[in-house]
């Protein structure tokens, strides 16, 4: 009798049943970026070791918007796009590893299943949520990339309205943003099934695109808005003075990472 196959849960006969297809990843997608700073203890209360504040602008932090087509090396999926389309909100912050800056993101939320199970493998935290974001369009009342175009973004989870924002774009841009622009410094965890028995995967890793594409860069002016909400914690990243703001639409490859560190974190 043949083995069970498929990449990642559910394991099949076939492998039909798979949540996820094995790596390379295929992304198109458009990002809505507003970066801000905090209170840079802030950040290094979600940085557990050996991650340490960057040096440089300690409390930066980036909260991205992403509306997604993705899919495997065959591209099956954009042929049957419940399985390609999705959108997520994430929140990143710049860490400090052995002497050079990463990316880190902190918290995480997506609509789709799929995203979720990617997201476990690669080091997302990620969560259920409710992402919406304006598409632009060519044609009729949807705003065009261009100047003077205005584009709302929202995210809610648990029933709760975590975040909203609106961007009016001004002008092209030579960067997307700089707090997401390094390698990032994710962890990989998996609780011990026995009791008291801690950690069975502590992995830090780093991890990025393989490949990016990217179109123009639109920066503007926006207006971000963080809530409360009794089950997350987003808000705690309170914002004290805006950076920036982006508009981009990108091309990126996602094909595995590389081990840092293993059972080092200390996390429980």
């Amino acid at each position: 009798m043949s083995g069970l196959r498929g990449y990642f849960h559910p394991k099949t006969a076939t492998g039909a049943s798979s949540l996820i297809p094995a790596p390379p990843w295929h992304y198109s997608g458009d990002l809505l970026t507003v970066e801000y700073r905090t209170d840079p203890a802030r950040v290094r209360e979600l940085l557990p070791g050996p991650l340490e504040l960057a040096e440089e602008d300690p409390g930066a932090v980036a909260l991205i918007w992403a509306d997604w087509q993705s899919c495997s090396a065959t591209g099956e999926e954009l042929l049957d796009p419940v399985r390609a389309q999705y959108k997520e909100v994430f929140a990143v912050v710049r860490c400090a590893y052995r002497g050079q800056t990463y990316s880190r993101c902190v918290y995480i939320w997506v609509d789709k299943d799929f995203a979720i199970a990617r997201g476990l493998h690669q080091g997302y935290p990620k969560k259920l949520g409710s992402v919406h974001l304006t598409r632009p369009h060519p044609y009729g009342p949807a705003p065009r990339i261009a100047p003077g175009a205005r584009f709302g973004a929202t995210l809610a989870a648990a029933d709760r309205r975590l975040a909203q924002a609106v961007l009016t774009l001004r002008e092209p841009s030579e960067t997307g943003g700089f707090v997401n622009g390094h390698p990032m410094a994710h962890h990989r965890w998996l609780p011990s099934i026995e009791k008291g028995g801690g950690l069975a995967l502590d992995e830090l890793i780093a991890t990025g695109a393989a490949a990016v594409e990217a179109g123009q860069a639109w920066t503007g002016d926006a207006e971000l808005e963080l809530f409360e909400a009794p089950t997350e914690e987003l808000a705690r990243l309170e914002i004290h003075e805006p950076i920036a703001a982006y508009y981009r639409q990108v091309g990126v490859v996602w094909d595995g990472g590389r081990l840092l560190e293993s059972g080092t974190s200390g996390a429980s």
